[in-house]
Formats: structure tokens, sequence, C-alpha cells
């Protein structure tokens, strides 16, 4: 996989709180990224370009770079395959768990769902604490 070099984090000249968390995590494949790491598990680069999306190979490599730089996941040699990554996410790219199931509940309500999907907004909606701590635990990250 050669090596891309990330977009930069857009500056703002307020403080503005939603202007930063969208340059952070704002966009559609960034998110998609962290749906898959956050509710999927996903860790390798294969694993992200076989999502139902098909996100491109070189917007992968950018998204994967920019959630890095920004702290959100690190990247680890792969220790089965030395000439690959793994990826797992920080307690800050995890932090989002909340928001990505906030959009899930909020879609479910304006878009007809599949009953994998319906069961998982079921669950938000009457088990959301359980459910994160288990995405915690998957991840090995105490709560806090």
């Amino acid at each position: 996989m050669p090596v891309r070099m990330a977009r930069s984090a857009k500056k703002h000249s307020s403080d503005c709180p939603v202007a930063h968390g969208t340059d952070t995590f704002g966009d559609r494949w960034t998110l998609l990224v962290l749906r898959d790491m956050i509710l999927h598990g996903k860790r390798r680069y294969g694993d992200f370009l076989e999502s139902e999306e098909k996100i491109a190979t070189n917007i992968l490599a950018d998204r994967l770079c920019h959630l890095e730089n920004e702290g959100l996941i690190e990247k680890a040699r792969d220790p089965d395959n030395r000439r690959s990554y793994i990826y797992t996410l920080t307690r800050k790219g995890l932090d989002l768990t909340p928001v990505i199931l906030e959009i899930i509940r909020w879609s479910g309500r304006y878009k007809s769902m599949n009953k994998r999907r319906r069961d998982l907004i079921h669950r938000i909606e009457t088990d959301r604490a359980a459910l994160i701590a288990d995405i915690y635990r998957r991840e090995g990250v105490p709560q806090s």
C-alpha cells in the first residue's frame, strides 16, 4: 500500500464545536470507516474495501491517514503479514460510538431498514448503554 499524505485538518476562524466535529469526522467516507470499525470490528484495509458502499482505494487510504492524524485510530503492522497494517480505534475514536449510534437511530426514523438494522435500532433505543459497553469491551478499552 503506497504511503499517502492525509488531507490537512481545516482551521476555522471560530471555535464552533460543530465546525470542529465536521472537520474531524464529518464526511461520508470517514463516518463509514468509523461505522465499520465501531459496529463491525473491521481492522484491515481489505475489510474496509468489502463494505457495501465500495469505497475507492485512494479515498480509503486518505481517510485512514486522516483518522490517524486526528488521533481517532492507530495503525500497527499486522503480525501475521508484515506488509500490511491493522487499524484500531483509540479512546478518542471509540468516544464517537454514541454519535454513530444516534445517526443510525435518526436514519431509522426516516428510511426503511432491513430486519438486522431494525434490530440494531431497537437495541440502540432499549439497551444503548449495554451496546456501548459491549463495543468498548470488544476493543479492550475500559469505558469512561
